[in-house]
């Protein structure tokens, strides 16, 4: 079926149709969350009618159309309300994640003069508390998690909507007349950026409703389909996928508990669809991969014959023409192996959609050949945010796909990817020029580099900040070499350096999980990571990789040295963005003296031959 009303403008016109199109289906659920160990699901009536409620505390309490108003919270059901409350009353939303310390939230609020806060729970709110002195446009801060006590200046959302429901029957009239129009600005999501202050990127109400409905197009999804978010819905991606298309077309959201629990919580709320990034597919791998040898013996010897049937029949079915042989082996494999991890995601799964990173193409070939489907796809905040997507009866790995409806793109000179539709940002909050370097000749300039192939299917190489050159002039795009380390399973995190420099070394982070495992087997004393790291036989393993990666390579892409990293690169030690990307400037800044002495100790072996 689709959407259930295609021709929406605004994202306050979306919620209002569902609503209406879902009134008074009481077996109908937008949303689910765990609560004493079950999934209990909250209605479309409920949903309306507390959304109507704290929309109305909103606009009594001074939030006027356009105004900002910022959330901070992890995903849960006050969340949706917030974002829905927050639009119908024609304000904008600013999403921040709920791992941002104090000061980076401080600069975000002020740039955009936010008049008001919804925020999850003490954690949260004692952020914004030890900072409120130093925001001047702050005056309104909800907090969803029930206050014990009362505060000054603060109120509970459920405080908050019972106060908007009896400003409603004192008023009638108080939701009256509130438009929005299509190029209104719907959010700022400011983007954590690799380098430099937050951007805040200003998507239109046109611009994510057009998006939601070329995605529509590709994703097809209807009142049947439901999927699992565990992605941050202050992130564009999760937001626009995992959030506002599901809800556009009459499929229920299940919430993850969290990262930890998902393996769990997909078995439990059987998603059709998952919207997630490249580093789940490494943990569901390594998992899979775990328990089929760990049975050993002719149960191993099984679910490696299957994977190299699935390999063979996707093969051959991408040719054109599956073998008779091909097809009755691979219905075997189906009831001996796929069918039984297809029932460990749920039984219901149709594809993962990943995002947010790139895929590494042999992880995609290795679900596909266990008959789950992942559709890579790609794009950016700035493009609201989805542009390419791979299709359901063709996907290419190692691509991200075709453009989505209504996008166009094309290949500068220099390799950049460049992107026009009506899902491209309105520009950056308060910086015409940085608006000015990305929005050129009615064009958005992606930053990233890649070429397409006869099909239109694109291919991301790398980012063109992220292009290194080296001392002799040699432009080298790490994130291809920084795929082919990643391959090994001995390796959870790696970087490339070599800027101004002769020649490139990586930072690897080992998988010390595997690394133990390895110690036990060759009678290595368990010890630290930073121990294991240090021994002989365990350096070994990496020099034996890149030794044979290095035949991939060309001369000045081979990486000649590395330094094995005891901790790994995280949100918590600020080497890694709320979107899970590589910090790769503050990563080199700390590691500065041991990346020196590599080079140095390097330098003297040239040098001396």
């Amino acid at each position: 079926m689709g959407l259930i009303n295609p021709d929406f403008q605004t994202l306050p016109e979306l919620f209002t149709s569902v609503f209406t199109h879902f009134k008074g289906q009481s077996g109908k659920s937008p949303i689910a969350r765990k609560i004493n160990g079950a999934y209990k699901s909250i209605s479309y009536d409920e949903l309306a009618e507390d959304c109507r409620h704290f929309s109305a505390y909103l606009k009594h309490e001074g939030i006027e159309p356009g105004d900002r108003v910022a959330i901070l919270s992890e995903n849960r059901p006050g969340w949706y309300l917030a974002d829905m409350s927050i639009l119908s009353v024609g304000a904008i939303d600013v999403p921040l994640y709920p791992s941002l310390p104090p000061n980076q939230i401080e600069y975000i609020l002020n740039n955009c003069s936010a008049k008001g806060i919804v925020v999850s729970n003490m954690l949260q709110l004692g952020k914004i508390m030890s900072i409120w002195q130093n925001l001047p446009d702050l005056n309104l801060v909800i907090v969803m998690n029930r206050l014990e006590e009362p505060m000054e200046d603060v109120i509970d959302l459920n405080l908050a909507k019972a106060e908007g429901k009896k400003n409603l029957e004192e008023k009638p009239w108080l939701l009256d007349g509130i438009k929005t129009e299509p190029e209104d600005i719907a959010t700022i999501i400011y983007t954590s950026g690799t380098t430099g202050l937050p951007k805040g990127v200003m998507l239109t109400h046109r611009n994510i409703c057009e998006n939601v409905k070329s995605c529509s197009t590709v994703i097809r999804i209807d009142e049947t389909d439901s999927c699992l978010s565990f992605l941050p819905l202050s992130h564009a991606y999760e937001r626009t996928g995992g959030y506002y298309l599901m809800f556009s077309s009459g499929a229920q959201i299940f919430l993850a508990e969290s990262v930890e629990t998902i393996s769990m919580n997909i078995s439990e709320s059987k998603p059709t669809i998952i919207f997630t990034v490249p580093r789940l597919f490494d943990r569901m791998k390594t998992s899979i991969l775990k328990a089929a040898t760990s049975e050993g013996g002719l149960k191993q010897k099984i679910f490696f014959w299957a994977v190299r049937t699935g390999e063979k029949y996707h093969k051959q079915l991408n040719e054109g023409k599956v073998s008779s042989f091909v097809n009755m082996q691979y219905g075997l494999a189906d009831k001996l192996v796929y069918h039984k991890i297809n029932k460990k995601f749920g039984g219901r799964l149709r594809y993962f959609v990943s995002g947010g990173a790139a895929l590494p193409q042999k992880t995609g070939e290795f679900f596909q050949a266990l008959g789950i489907t992942i559709l890579e796809g790609f794009g950016l905040t700035e493009t609201s945010p989805v542009t390419h997507i791979n299709r359901p009866e063709k996907v290419k790995f190692g691509t991200v796909g075709p453009t989505v409806k209504n996008v166009d793109v094309k290949i500068a000179a220099d390799g950049e990817i460049l992107l026009r539709g009506p899902n491209i940002m309105k520009g950056y909050w308060k910086d015409e020029a940085a608006s000015a370097e990305v929005l050129k000749d009615g064009w958005f300039y992606t930053g990233d580099i890649g070429e397409i192939d006869a099909d239109g299917y694109l291919k991301i190489t790398d980012r063109k900040k992220h292009i290194i050159v080296t001392s002799g002039g040699k432009n080298i795009a790490p994130l291809p070499i920084e795929n082919l380390i990643l391959d090994s399973p001995f390796v959870d995190q790696t970087m490339i350096v070599g800027e101004k420099r002769a020649f490139l070394i990586a930072l690897i982070v080992p998988d010390f999980q595997k690394l133990k495992e390895f110690a036990a087997e060759h009678n290595i004393t368990a010890a630290p990571n930073r121990q294991l790291i240090d021994n002989k036989e365990i350096v070994q393993i990496y020099e034996k990789l890149l030794r044979n990666i290095s035949r991939q390579l060309a001369t000045h892409e081979k990486v000649r040295k590395f330094l094995l990293v005891e901790e790994a690169f995280t949100l918590e030690n600020e080497l890694m963005t709320p979107t899970l990307k590589l910090k790769r400037k503050e990563i080199i800044k700390k590691y500065t003296p041991e990346i020196d002495n590599l080079y140095n100790a390097l330098n003297m072996v040239y040098n001396t031959e």
